[in-house]
């Protein structure tokens, strides 16, 4: 009971709410989905959502993880904490100007929009929804329950919305609009409630610019990241037919549901490691090895069942007509160990000690790998292909992580040498 009642812990049951609610629920919807718009149509809407999560990555700009450490870091500072929002607030205002941009630039340049032009605004419209809501400031107090809970509902909201409105084949752009409204709802009252313990202060330019420049780092993390992780539904829209990115789409949607599971523990723990390092270090080297061990555990057992289970989870969610997905779904299982070593080697460890550049580094070869492995894959291998691509990318930042951290004189696993 003690440990359910840590802040921690809460934190970590709330954003597993966000997780399910983002993972779980399209489990619902995309045995639906599947059936009634079929390949193509499926393959339209899972590229128009890679498209949507390329611009919220945009928006997020990395404040999620530079923004959280801010107002972490000074809590107990309102004025300050609220000079922090309203420079990440106007910075968000005009990333919004540079995602419409895109919406234009994709509806022009991308094939498969092509026939359909509203397609990429109504991806803009979903990634202005993920974008802008401030769960970094939530994230930042320790007070997550409130905005998981809202994205949780209005996320059950558009799955309810889905099962009545969505009925025929060409009705993919109904499911897009679902979406977009449910996140701009959660955003929107996730905002007002931030505004109750904050004074509002109109965004100067210099605040805009300072939290840009804070920013910044993160952000090329999340841009070169999202090359391996978000960005490959997107890139194989590029080269194949809609009803092959769907047999990807499909698989990686599958497979997402167990990634995720690996994040909500990370991202609650975060800001405890953070206060941890400044004042405890061995302590926190101690929870560092104990987490590292427990996530690539439950990482390596989790990913054997769904690689074992590929086939009846591949004809439960997708349904008859999507028997190519089940290889793709295999290979893609081999990312939930790797996924949960790094995101401990890197965002838990890593980034705390101050390694950014090092973090970016590694995170822009993965993305120039990705990219480069995706061009001379993907149009020959197709989704298969793909799969291959950013298995192979996560690998390289796992090891490359693991050698940096051995070299570091930070070795949380063997015993640290030296304090920062």
């Amino acid at each position: 009971m003690r440990l359910l009642g840590h802040v921690v812990a809460r934190n970590a049951l709330a954003l597993y709410g966000v997780q399910f609610a983002r993972y779980l629920l399209p489990l619902v919807t995309i045995p639906y989905l599947a059936r009634v718009l079929h390949p193509e149509g499926l393959g339209l809407v899972l590229l128009a959502q890679s498209f949507a999560t390329l611009l919220a990555l945009l928006l997020e700009y990395g404040f999620n993880l530079s923004a959280t450490r801010e107002v972490a870091r000074n809590w107990a500072d309102k004025d300050y904490v609220a000079q922090v929002v309203a420079g990440v607030m106007g910075a968000k205002g005009l990333l919004l100007l540079v995602a419409a941009l895109g919406a234009i630039i994709a509806a022009w340049s991308v094939p498969a929009f092509r026939g359909h032009p509203a397609y990429p605004w109504l991806a803009c419209l979903i990634a202005a929804g993920q974008g802008l809501i401030p769960l970094w400031y939530f994230q930042g107090l320790e007070r997550m329950q409130l905005p998981a809970l809202l994205d949780l509902g209005t996320r059950i909201l558009s799955t309810v919305g889905i099962l009545i409105w969505v009925r025929a084949p060409d009705d993919g752009w109904k499911v897009l609009i679902l979406y977009g409204a449910a996140g701009v709802l959660a955003s929107g009252a996730s905002t007002l409630w931030m505004y109750r313990d904050l004074p509002i202060f109109r965004p100067r330019l210099a605040q805009v610019w300072s939290a840009l420049r804070i920013g910044w780092t993160m952000f090329i993390f999340r841009c070169v990241t999202s090359l391996y992780v978000v960005a490959n539904t997107f890139i194989l829209g590029l080269f194949v037919p809609p009803a092959l990115v769907s047999y990807y789409g499909g698989a990686e949607k599958i497979s997402k549901v167990f990634v995720g599971l690996v994040y909500p523990f990370a991202q609650a723990l975060y800001p405890r490691m953070n206060s941890l390092v400044a004042h405890d270090y061995k302590r926190a080297a101690s929870l560092a090895r104990l987490t590292f061990l427990l996530m690539g555990g439950f990482g390596l057992t989790l990913g054997s069942l769904i690689a074992i289970l590929a086939p009846e989870l591949v004809d439960l969610v997708l349904g008859p007509g999507y028997s190519p997905a089940v290889p793709v779904l295999r290979v893609l299982a081999m990312l939930i160990p790797l996924v949960a070593l790094s995101n401990v080697l890197g965002m838990q460890w890593m980034l705390i000690l101050g390694m950014d550049r090092t973090f970016t580094a590694i995170t822009a070869g993965a993305g120039m790998l990705n990219v480069g492995l995706a061009f001379l894959l993907a149009p020959r291998f197709g989704p298969l292909g793909m799969a291959w691509t950013v298995v192979c990318a996560e690998a390289f930042v796992t090891l490359a992580m693991w050698y940096v951290v051995q070299r570091s004189g930070h070795d949380f696993l063997k015993g640290v040498q030296k304090e920062p």
